[in-house]
């Protein structure tokens, strides 16, 4: 199969996964690979583990070289190469700036540790690139956004930064294509590209974006971020934790996050009263209050592991009908949402989504979407379709998709009320103590 395949690859928080897929979009070989722990300060890594990581999950995909590599991953998330460190989104740098704002501070945070000079700061898709043999110089952007002064020369997003070098098991000639956060990746691969129209992409943290026409909001779309297609914008943002609190729940208990997935299905919708909100590292859309801890409410002796298991998947749900709601009070409603990650692959969890969001839920047979749009630049730096910005409705291939109707539930409805009234609640407390 050399040379009829494009690969794309998604650093993850705790996983890289990388997909190859074929001019119709086919997914011919995906895998996924966990990245090791570290022993560094929270919001700290070590992106020589990426690059390990990258060449071993498509060593993995076993098809073959492709034609060309795309590469995004988590952001904000800044590299110093000479430092040998990188600061993620999850660290305080910057972290109550926007976008833009905190790569930024996590370059100057950087650069203040290793003495300054002329160390150029990178984004983490763009650094890997140079690491495999494309330019040290280079800014992959997204179409409609700023570059970075001081992160390179702008290309746009599906550009060829250079070929591989050889090495590391790639041989030469690759077509690299740096890509973009794991977001605008997934939401480019999920057609993410009509008016109503939303996404959630699972993970670790997780969130919600939903697309609107830049026409008819034109503030909104000022402060979102542009689509693949132009003339629309996806407003909505991440959470902090969804996916955390069930790693989270895990280790506690001891049982895989499948086994407590599996044991909350025994459990009634409602939660027999528990309520949990997911704050464990703070909270970002719609709240963003970095501050604000998990709490676990009507837990009494009776409530086994399956019980705060379900708790936590409706939490889960909970948390994007916030958003929702939040979009809905500024006059924008979904009306149809695309799940991936791992969440996607647990039925039950999906339904709750349905339920409480009241719509539709499309679940693609490939999960891992953001390794999907990774090679949707490789292919588009191949030549084989339009860069983003630069494409209609349809212009790219995406997954077949299994879709969940939604099911009228009296708790859910109840249990999101309550939901945010405990979340005002908590806000208010932090407010206070501060």
């Amino acid at each position: 199969m050399t040379g009829e395949l494009v690969a794309g690859v998604d650093i993850g928080t705790g996983a890289v996964r990388a997909v190859a897929i074929d001019r119709s979009g086919e997914v011919r070989a995906s895998s996924e690979l966990p990245l090791p722990a570290q022993d560094l300060p929270r919001g700290e890594s070590n992106p020589d583990l990426w690059k390990e990581g990258l060449i071993k999950v498509l060593e993995q995909l076993k098809v073959g070289p492709p034609v060309a590599l795309g590469i995004g991953g988590h952001g904000p998330t800044t590299v110093l190469p000479s430092s040998g460190r990188a600061l993620t989104y999850q660290h305080p740098a910057g972290a109550s700036a926007d976008y833009d704002g905190q790569h930024r501070a996590q370059a100057q945070e950087l650069s203040a540790r290793s003495g300054g000079g002329n160390n150029q700061p990178r984004r983490l898709w763009d650094y890997l690139a140079s690491q495999l043999g494309g330019s040290p110089h280079t800014q992959a952007v997204w179409p409609g956004l700023d570059p970075l002064e001081g992160f390179g020369d702008p290309i746009p997003v599906g550009s060829s930064c250079g070929v591989t070098a050889g090495g590391y098991v790639l041989p030469d000639g690759i077509i690299l294509a740096p890509g973009a956060n794991d977001a605008f990746l997934t939401a480019w691969a999920s057609s993410i590209d009509i008016p109503g129209k939303g996404f959630d992409p699972g993970g670790r943290t997780g969130g919600l974006g939903v697309a609107i026409s830049s026409a008819e909001h034109p503030v909104e779309a000022r402060r979102g971020m542009p689509g693949h297609v132009p003339g629309i914008a996806v407003v909505g943002g991440p959470v902090a934790a969804h996916g955390a609190m069930l790693e989270w729940w895990s280790r506690v208990t001891g049982r895989e996050v499948g086994e407590l997935i599996g044991s909350a299905g025994r459990v009634r919708p409602g939660s027999e009263g528990v309520m949990i909100l997911p704050y464990l590292e703070g909270e970002r859309a719609p709240r963003w209050e970095p501050d604000l801890r998990a709490e676990i409410h009507g837990l009494s002796s009776d409530a086994g592991p399956e019980v705060i298991a379900r708790a936590l998947l409706e939490a889960s749900a909970y948390g994007l009908a916030h958003i929702a709601q939040d979009l809905a009070d500024r006059g924008i409603t979904m009306n149809r949402m695309v799940s991936s990650g791992a969440p996607s692959q647990s039925e039950l969890w999906v339904r709750i989504k349905a339920a409480v969001l009241g719509i539709r839920v499309d679940v693609p047979e490939c999960h891992h979407m953001a390794a999907y749009g990774a090679a949707l630049a490789a292919g588009a730096a191949a030549g084989w379709w339009p860069r983003p910005g630069e494409g209609s409705p349809g212009d790219w291939p995406t997954p077949a998709v299994t879709t969940y109707p939604p099911e009228r539930v009296t708790a859910y409805e109840e249990g999101l009320s309550r939901f945010i009234a405990l979340g005002d609640q908590a806000v208010r407390r932090i407010r206070q103590e501060t």
